[in-house]
């Protein structure tokens, strides 16, 4: 059996669209999921033209990672290592 309030380490890649360029995305997920966020590789457009592309350490419990995954999916945004990848 998992403990859900374990601390756990889930490393994803997002695809953050042009539109949500002005959101803070990675800030909600300090912010409201309360999950600390490394930023292991990003790349993004000249002046911000362009989607975003970042590696992310996500690291919290289990179940403040799959609030965080929802969270993300319900924006739409690509995410590879992420609940579609889990089977989750």
């Amino acid at each position: 059996m998992t403990d859900i309030n374990r601390s756990t380490q889930k490393r994803i890649r997002l695809r953050i669209p042009k539109h949500y360029q002005q959101e803070p995305i990675i800030s909600q997920l300090v912010s409201n999921h309360h999950l600390t966020v490394n930023i292991t590789a990003a790349i993004l457009g000249a002046n911000a033209n362009g989607d975003g592309w970042f590696d992310l350490d996500l690291r919290g419990t289990e179940t403040q990672i799959n609030e965080a995954l929802v969270y993300l999916n319900d924006l739409s945004l690509e995410i590879w290592g992420g609940p579609e990848a889990d089977g989750w």
